[in-house]
Protein backbone atom coordinates (compact mmCIF):
# COMPACT_ATOMS: atom_id res chain seq x y z
CA UNK A 1 0.00 0.00 0.00
CA UNK A 2 3.06 2.24 0.67
CA UNK A 3 4.15 2.15 -2.59
CA UNK A 4 0.55 2.80 -4.15
CA UNK A 5 0.63 6.23 -2.21
CA UNK A 6 4.01 7.02 -3.64
CA UNK A 7 2.68 6.83 -7.07
CA UNK A 8 -0.47 8.38 -7.06
CA UNK A 9 0.25 10.46 -4.22
CA UNK A 10 -2.33 13.73 -3.70
CA UNK A 11 -0.01 16.12 -4.06
CA UNK A 12 2.16 15.41 -6.91
CA UNK A 13 -1.59 15.01 -9.01
CA UNK A 14 -2.54 18.27 -7.55
CA UNK A 15 0.78 20.68 -7.90
CA UNK A 16 0.44 22.70 -10.73
CA UNK A 17 4.22 22.33 -10.94
CA UNK A 18 4.35 18.78 -11.50
CA UNK A 19 1.12 19.44 -14.23
CA UNK A 20 3.52 21.87 -15.89
CA UNK A 21 6.48 19.67 -16.00
CA UNK A 22 4.76 16.86 -17.04
CA UNK A 23 2.83 18.69 -20.49
CA UNK A 24 6.20 20.14 -21.45
CA UNK A 25 7.52 16.80 -21.70
CA UNK A 26 4.60 15.69 -23.29
CA UNK A 27 5.04 18.80 -25.67
CA UNK A 28 8.58 18.20 -26.22
CA UNK A 29 8.21 14.57 -27.14
CA UNK A 30 5.61 15.65 -29.31
CA UNK A 31 7.38 17.96 -31.25
CA UNK A 32 10.45 15.42 -31.28
CA UNK A 33 8.28 13.16 -32.59
CA UNK A 34 7.28 15.30 -35.29
CA UNK A 35 10.28 16.18 -36.10
CA UNK A 36 11.69 12.74 -36.86
CA UNK A 37 8.57 12.00 -38.69
CA UNK A 38 9.26 15.03 -41.21
CA UNK A 39 12.75 13.68 -41.39
CA UNK A 40 11.71 9.86 -42.02
CA UNK A 41 9.32 11.14 -45.04
CA UNK A 42 12.13 13.60 -46.31
CA UNK A 43 14.39 10.69 -46.85
CA UNK A 44 11.69 8.57 -47.96
CA UNK A 45 11.20 11.21 -50.24
CA UNK A 46 14.73 11.33 -51.38
CA UNK A 47 15.20 7.66 -51.55
CA UNK A 48 11.79 7.36 -54.13
CA UNK A 49 13.64 10.16 -56.44
CA UNK A 50 16.85 8.27 -56.47
CA UNK A 51 15.28 5.20 -57.41
CA UNK A 52 13.17 7.26 -60.27
CA UNK A 53 16.69 8.67 -61.38
CA UNK A 54 17.79 5.23 -61.86
CA UNK A 55 15.18 3.46 -63.36
CA UNK A 56 15.04 6.60 -66.07
CA UNK A 57 18.95 5.87 -66.33
CA UNK A 58 18.58 1.99 -66.81
CA UNK A 59 15.53 1.93 -69.12
CA UNK A 60 18.10 4.65 -71.65
CA UNK A 61 20.84 2.28 -71.11
CA UNK A 62 18.03 -0.25 -72.16
CA UNK A 63 17.25 1.27 -75.05
CA UNK A 64 20.77 1.89 -76.21
CA UNK A 65 21.76 -2.06 -75.83
CA UNK A 66 18.39 -2.51 -77.43
CA UNK A 67 19.49 -0.66 -80.14
CA UNK A 68 23.33 -2.09 -80.35
CA UNK A 69 21.66 -5.90 -80.53
CA UNK A 70 19.07 -4.72 -83.26
CA UNK A 71 21.81 -3.16 -85.18
CA UNK A 72 24.37 -6.18 -84.78
CA UNK A 73 21.31 -8.30 -86.03
CA UNK A 74 20.54 -6.35 -89.45
CA UNK A 75 24.60 -7.03 -89.79
CA UNK A 76 24.24 -10.26 -89.02
CA UNK A 77 21.22 -10.92 -91.08
CA UNK A 78 23.29 -8.78 -94.07
CA UNK A 79 26.55 -10.98 -93.55
CA UNK A 80 24.57 -14.41 -93.72
CA UNK A 81 22.48 -12.97 -96.78
CA UNK A 82 26.02 -12.59 -98.59
CA UNK A 83 27.28 -15.64 -97.10
CA UNK A 84 24.54 -17.34 -98.75
CA UNK A 85 24.62 -15.57 -101.99
CA UNK A 86 28.75 -16.58 -102.35
CA UNK A 87 27.47 -20.45 -100.71
CA UNK A 88 25.36 -20.46 -103.82
CA UNK A 89 28.08 -18.83 -106.68
CA UNK A 90 30.54 -21.57 -104.56
CA UNK A 91 28.48 -24.59 -105.60
CA UNK A 92 27.56 -23.49 -108.50
CA UNK A 93 31.15 -23.12 -109.56
CA UNK A 94 31.81 -26.16 -107.87
CA UNK A 95 29.45 -27.99 -110.31
CA UNK A 96 30.17 -26.08 -113.04
CA UNK A 97 34.04 -27.11 -112.61
CA UNK A 98 32.91 -31.07 -112.18
CA UNK A 99 30.94 -30.75 -115.38
CA UNK A 100 33.99 -29.34 -117.20
CA UNK A 101 36.40 -31.95 -115.63
CA UNK A 102 33.63 -34.76 -116.97
CA UNK A 103 34.31 -33.25 -120.15
CA UNK A 104 37.56 -33.07 -120.02
CA UNK A 105 37.92 -36.79 -119.04
CA UNK A 106 35.59 -37.69 -122.08
CA UNK A 107 37.88 -35.65 -124.27
CA UNK A 108 41.46 -37.47 -122.76
CA UNK A 109 39.77 -40.65 -123.41
CA UNK A 110 39.18 -40.09 -126.53
CA UNK A 111 42.16 -38.58 -127.75
CA UNK A 112 44.38 -40.48 -126.15
CA UNK A 113 46.54 -37.83 -124.58
CA UNK A 114 46.95 -37.22 -120.75
CA UNK A 115 45.46 -33.95 -120.09
CA UNK A 116 45.75 -32.19 -116.66
CA UNK A 117 42.76 -32.29 -114.86
CA UNK A 118 42.66 -30.04 -111.65
CA UNK A 119 41.04 -32.09 -108.26
CA UNK A 120 38.17 -30.88 -106.54
CA UNK A 121 39.30 -30.46 -102.61
CA UNK A 122 35.85 -31.50 -100.91
CA UNK A 123 37.49 -28.83 -98.07
CA UNK A 124 37.05 -25.90 -100.41
CA UNK A 125 33.73 -27.11 -101.57
CA UNK A 126 31.08 -25.18 -99.19
CA UNK A 127 29.43 -27.07 -96.58
CA UNK A 128 25.92 -25.45 -95.26
CA UNK A 129 26.51 -24.91 -91.88
CA UNK A 130 23.30 -23.73 -89.64
CA UNK A 131 24.19 -20.31 -88.59
CA UNK A 132 23.36 -18.89 -85.08
CA UNK A 133 20.41 -17.30 -84.92
CA UNK A 134 20.30 -13.93 -81.94
CA UNK A 135 17.59 -11.67 -82.20
CA UNK A 136 17.31 -8.74 -79.62
CA UNK A 137 13.81 -10.11 -78.38
CA UNK A 138 15.36 -12.85 -76.61
CA UNK A 139 17.00 -10.22 -74.17
CA UNK A 140 13.94 -8.25 -73.18
CA UNK A 141 12.54 -9.86 -69.93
Amino acid sequence: MGSLQRQTSPDSDNDPRYASVTDERKRKRMISNRESARRSRMRKQKQLGDLINEVTVLKNDNAKITEQVDAATRKYVEMESRNDVLRAQASELTERLRSLNSVLEMVEEISGQALDIPEINPWQVSCPMQPIRASADMFDC
